[in-house]
Formats: C-alpha cells, sequence, structure tokens
C-alpha cells in the first residue's frame, strides 16, 4: 500500500479481556491481588536474600535476578491492564505500545537466559560439587547475569525495529489486553513474511539455546542423581532441582504454546487467556514455588520476622 494513502494513527486501542463492565470489575479486583501478590513476593525475596548471608550463595543470587525480571516483565503490562479495567476508552499511544512491547519482550528474554543460567548452576553444584565454588565464583556469577541481561535487550531491540518498520492503515484496534508483538503482526497491512522470520529466529536463538542448555544441564544431573547408591541422597539431589524444574516447565511450556506455532492456527480469544498466564500468573508463582519448596528460603524467612 503506498505510504501518502495511509491513515497514521497516533494511539490504539485495546479490546482487553472482556467488553462488559460488571466483568471487567471483577477481573480489576482479581487482577490487583494478583499483581499485588506479584510485586510484594518477589520483592521480599529479594530482600530476603540480601539480608541473610545464608543466602548469599549463586543459586540465590540468581534467584534473586529471576524475581527482579518477574517484577519489571509483570510490571510492564500489569498496570495498564489494571487502568484499562476502569476506562471506558482503552486507548494506549503508539510510542508507549511499543516502548511496552519492547520492555515485556526484553525482561521475558532475560528470563529465558536466567532460567539456563539457573540450570547451568544447578549442574555443576550436582555433577561437580568439588569444583562449585571455583567454577561459580562471584565474578563468574555476575558475568552470567550480565550476559543474560545483555542478550535480551540486544535480541528484542532487532525485532522491535523490525515491528516499528510496519504500516497499520485499516484498523489500529488491537484484540488483546497489551501490546504484544502476535496481535500487532495480524493487525499489520504490511508484508509481515519478513518480521515473522525475524519473530522466528528471535525466539529460536533465545529459547533454543535456553533450552538446550537446561535439557543437557538435567539430563547430565539426572544421570548423576541416578548414580547415587543412597535413596536418602538421591532424594536430597532431587530437592535442590525440583523448584526451577518446575519453574521451567510452566515457563517454557506456555511460550512454546503462544510463539511456536504457524500464524494461522493463531486464535486471538484463546491466546489471550494464555497470554494471562505468563504475564500475570507465572510472576506470581514463580517466589511462591521456590519459597514453599526451598527450606533455606523458609528458614530465612522465619528468621526475618522473629519466629522461633
Amino acid at each position: 500500500m503506498a505510504i501518502e494513502n495511509c491513515t497514521v494513527f497516533t494511539d490504539f486501542i485495546l479490546l482487553g479481556l472482556s467488553g462488559r463492565q460488571d466483568v471487567q470489575q471483577g477481573l480489576f479486583v482479581l487482577f490487583l491481588l494478583v499483581y499485588g501478590i506479584t510485586v510484594i513476593a518477589n520483592l521480599g525475596m529479594m530482600l530476603l536474600i540480601s539480608m541473610d548471608p545464608r543466602l548469599h550463595t549463586p543459586m540465590y543470587y540468581f534467584l534473586s535476578n529471576l524475581s527482579f525480571c518477574d517484577v519489571c516483565y509483570s510490571s510492564s503490562v500489569s498496570p495498564k491492564m489494571l487502568a484499562d479495567f476502569l476506562s471506558q476508552q482503552k486507548k494506549i499511544a503508539y510510542n508507549f505500545c511499543v516502548v511496552q512491547m519492547s520492555f515485556f519482550g526484553a525482561f521475558a528474554a532475560v528470563e529465558c537466559f536466567m532460567l539456563s543460567v539457573m540450570a547451568y548452576d544447578r549442574y555443576v553444584a550436582i555433577c561437580n560439587p568439588l569444583l562449585y565454588t571455583v567454577t561459580m565464583s562471584r565474578r563468574v556469577c555476575i558475568q552470567l547475569v550480565a550476559t543474560a541481561y545483555t542478550a535480551g535487550f540486544i535480541d528484542i531491540t532487532i525485532f522491535t525495529y523490525c515491528t516499528t518498520r510496519l504500516s497499520f492503515c485499516k484498523s489500529n484496534i488491537i484484540n488483546h489486553f497489551f501490546c504484544d508483538f502476535p496481535p500487532l503482526l495480524a493487525l499489520s497491512t504490511s508484508d509481515t513474511t519478513t518480521t515473522e522470520i525475524a519473530l522466528t529466529i528471535s525466539c529460536g536463538c533465545v529459547v533454543g539455546s535456553s533450552v538446550i542448555t537446561v535439557f543437557l544441564s538435567y539430563s547430565n544431573i539426572i544421570n548423576t542423581i541416578l548414580r547415587i547408591k543412597s535413596a536418602a541422597g538421591r532424594r536430597k539431589a532431587f530437592s535442590t532441582c525440583a523448584s526451577h524444574f518446575t519453574t521451567v516447565a510452566i515457563f517454557y511450556g506456555t511460550l512454546f504454546f503462544m510463539y511456536f506455532r504457524p500464524s494461522s492456527s493463531y486464535s486471538m480469544d484463546t491466546d489471550k487467556v494464555a497470554s494471562v498466564f505468563y504475564t500475570v500468573v507465572i510472576p506470581m508463582l514463580n517466589p511462591l514455588i521456590y519459597s514453599l519448596r526451598n527450606k533455606d528460603v523458609k528458614g530465612a524467612l522465619k528468621k526475618a520476622v522473629g519466629t522461633k
């Protein structure tokens, strides 16, 4: 379409999760509660780890950064979504839409890398315990975290640039509750082939490298654990990985469902439900999973609140 015949939209309209006012009020209360728990639980986890010397280890250093990612990418979506529940016109400026999409994508990518870093940490701890202190030194941990953030933001910058080159001439109505990549691609009047290829390569590099790292790490972990003769030793080794493995399974399962399907199979209504899960629910679940299944975290929490 010729650029002179294209209507330039300065904002988009988000349809949200429901058009019924009574339903939106109920959803506002529900998601406000979930977002509040997300922020309190993740910030509480970060504070707890920083306060308790027993948690000043590589595993909890990575967990603290995972909590930071959860707060950031949940906060890039939830506040706007909550405001829209109470608004008649769910408008979002084009520039803010790009910013929201970029920050959400960046921290989601960083979370992928952080999960793979945590898997590698567990691999070293279980498979090479005598070398753990040397291998996972403070310098190495900082470098791994810095690499995760750098790679995540570089990856999303490339794809965001491709997305901003698209034209939106026919409509500015997004059938979603935030600016995500699939609904924007569906709305565009430009040829999205190049952008879809960029999305596939982008997600493939991020998720593919993360999944391979996690798979190789846990393959070696399981192989090592199965060679432990003591049943108590096997249970103890499995318990150190259970929380992380649960988080990985939930996060990557949802991610594969959302972004690794043919565009012809996209259903916005179905995707909105899945999006709620990984933008709102997963960031709340992560600190709860680690706190409920981890004796060190529970011990530090009891100490912090003065419980014997």
